[in-house]
């Protein structure tokens, strides 16, 4: 296998990420190409990095290109979600996600959101209209920690929460045993029984939509604070504003929506137990340069006629 041959690759990211991950990479040549649903990459690429190709919740079923997958060996999606992309766009040999990229950043988010909740951020702030006197406000030690799922969001979240003396709870698809200080529950509803705080790190697939609905939120623990850093489609909202209302979920924290942006009617907005940003988690200084570091990684992989790294199956879509 020659692992110096000069390859190009279509890409549908930025010119800047391009560009940048041209000039970090030897022997490459990234062809730039627009993001949308009729992507035609020039007959030399054998690579295509895939951009998102429709907001969550939005996608309509279009149909593929006529010679879909023309040369593509591989492609690399810029996201750790499958979700975002068309069916049809897993139809060549090789689909990698980028899983594992702003795990930090995500991380980093849904523990400043414990905090925020026990500290009663933003609501302590004062100004003129408000008193001059001390709130109550609660200690995140030994509290609960629920994590639903145990990929490379919860794994670089339990120890940073053992760390602030959280106790750490969680559910996972597989077997693999849990690091040493994460307990294993039997399933969702003794973990949202257990948990003063449940965050959502799972993949959006047919089987996680609606997860959180109306009968697992019966079994919560009663205050729960619900953060959702995954897909808004993993949420039932009508269920949650349900639960939000008799007390039995004491606060939302939702970084991801379903449909997003939200309609401007959406009682979300105005509800004073949920805190709404615009899945901005992963916004961070790091997010390109992890990105080219990820994706160059299974570029040398793929050289070298290595196994790549977090490989899609289309079956479940991560």
């Amino acid at each position: 296998m020659q692992t110096d041959r000069h390859i190009v690759i279509a890409s549908q990211l930025a010119e800047k990420f391009n560009a940048a991950f041209e000039q970090a990479t030897p022997n490459v040549t990234v062809i730039s190409m627009p993001r949308g649903r009729e992507p035609a990459p020039p007959p030399e690429a054998e690579i295509m990095f895939a951009a998102p190709f429709h907001r969550a919740g939005a996608n309509d079923g279009y149909a593929p290109p006529p010679g879909w997958p023309f040369g593509l060996r591989w492609v690399q999606l810029a996201s750790a979600g499958a979700d975002l992309y068309p069916n049809w766009l897993f139809d060549v040999q090789v689909v990698t996600s980028a899983r594992g990229v702003n795990s930090r950043a995500l991380a980093e988010f849904a523990l400043a959101s414990i905090l925020a909740a026990a500290k009663r951020f933003p609501d302590i702030w004062l100004d003129e209209t408000k008193p001059w006197k001390p709130q109550r406000l609660s200690l995140a030690y030994g509290a609960t920690l629920g994590l639903v799922g145990f990929g490379a969001i919860s794994q670089m979240l339990a120890p940073m929460a053992q760390t602030i003396g959280l106790k750490v709870l969680a559910v996972r698809r597989s077997d693999t045993p849990l690091p040493p200080g994460v307990t294993r529950v039997k399933d969702l509803t003794d973990l949202f029984a257990a948990s003063d705080h449940i965050v959502l790190a799972c993949p959006a697939t047919d089987e996680t939509r609606h997860l959180v609905n109306d009968s697992l939120l019966a079994h919560a623990k009663p205050g729960l604070h619900l953060i959702n850093i995954a897909r808004g489609s993993v949420i039932d909202d009508d269920a949650l504003l349900r639960a939000l209302d008799d007390g039995r979920v004491g606060l939302a924290s939702l970084d991801c929506t379903e449909p997003e942006p939200l309609p401007v009617e959406h009682p979300f907005y105005r509800h004073k137990r949920v805190r709404l940003s615009a899945h901005t988690s992963t916004y961070t200084e790091d997010a390109q340069e992890n990105l080219i570091a990820k994706l160059a990684e299974n570029l040398r992989r793929y050289r070298a006629g290595l196994p790549l790294q977090d490989i899609v199956d289309p079956s479940r879509r991560y």
